[in-house]
């Protein structure tokens, strides 16, 4: 009789333990399950479908902090693109820069008075002036926020008789709006912006240098 009820207990154990490992792979199992939806509901997301000719094409889209350099460099050109490259006629000006001041704060505004004031905008107007930015290279410090930069750049004034070259170097700092719109599509805002240096590149001619 002991012996039978020594093998019941043994057997009652065996069954305890396979139940636990049956509960326990039944766990795994939900546990894989919940995990595996969730990425395909991510990957699911990161997916653009794009028409083109007729056609619909599949395009993976990239996470914003990777490609967070790419999209602060294009936004500071874009800025100054806008601010700086003018044309010798008043509204031209103001739908350029307005463009220019929707991607920055007061302190753009600021820079943008001061012209109006010193009376630069009259002065490109009444000689036909126009004037063009190549940015040539951003320096960017992601490691802190706000971002900050600095930006390298060769701008231009443009007369019917000559050109004269000016070095140009900005700085400020970079916040992230965490929104886009069709007037800031990146969603950063550029704050604190300042103009460090603004002179004339001497050009020379053979071994004549002019001012």
């Amino acid at each position: 009789m002991f012996t039978q009820l020594k093998n019941i207990d043994t057997a009652f154990r065996h069954i305890k333990h396979f139940s636990y490992l049956l509960i326990f792979a039944n766990a795994f199992c939900i546990c894989f399950g919940i995990f595996y939806w969730c990425k395909l509901v991510s990957e699911k997301d990161e997916r653009i479908y794009i028409l083109y000719n007729g056609k619909v094409l599949q395009a993976i889209s990239s996470d914003r902090k990777s490609n967070l350099p790419v999209q602060l460099r294009d936004h500071v050109k874009t800025f100054h693109e806008y601010f700086f490259n003018l044309s010798p006629e008043d509204k031209a000006i103001k739908a350029s820069v307005s463009k220019s001041l929707l991607l920055s704060d007061l302190s753009a505004k600021k820079q943008y008075d001061n012209l109006i004031e010193s009376g630069y905008y009259n002065n490109l107007i009444s000689a036909s002036i126009s004037q063009e930015i190549e940015v040539d290279s951003t320096v960017l410090d992601i490691n802190s926020y706000p971002y900050t930069f600095t930006t390298y750049a060769t701008q231009r004034l443009i007369r019917a008789s000559s050109t004269a070259v000016r070095k140009l170097v900005t700085r400020g700092q970079i916040r992230d709006l965490k929104t886009q719109t069709d007037d800031n599509p990146h969603g950063f805002l550029i704050q604190r912006w300042e103009i460090l240096e603004n002179r004339d590149i001497p050009q020379t001619y053979g071994n004549a240098a002019v001012q």
